[in-house]
């Protein structure tokens, strides 16, 4: 398996470099969890890092490669969108289309 240096911004890992494997695609993961357990009566805490990039060269515009950012507010949870599933219930369904509509 290949590995990348990454290093990290904010929170506790904050100007570490740290070895990062690669997945088939070879960019590394785009969350990077770390899991602290308890310890001396406090509750256990799970660091949160998102995946940005490094930045971009100035002539062609490339990537330059990956940083983790802190994010204090944990991962963020996204639902599937398939074009044949059903509306959610907090969403109210389209009207249908092409005159359905009484006329009066």
């Amino acid at each position: 398996m290949r590995s990348q240096n990454t290093s990290f911004r904010g929170g506790p890992l904050d100007g570490r470099v740290l070895p990062i494997l690669l997945g088939p695609t070879g960019h590394p993961p785009k969350w990077y969890e770390i899991p602290v357990p308890a310890h001396n009566g406090n509750p256990p805490t799970l660091h949160t890092y998102r995946r940005e990039p490094a930045g971009y060269t100035k002539r062609l515009g490339l990537q330059r490669g990956w940083v983790y950012a802190y994010a204090p507010e944990g991962r963020e949870r996204r639902e599937l969108k398939w074009p044949w599933s059903k509306p959610s219930a907090g969403t109210s369904p389209t009207p249908p289309r092409g005159g359905t509509e009484p006329n009066e």
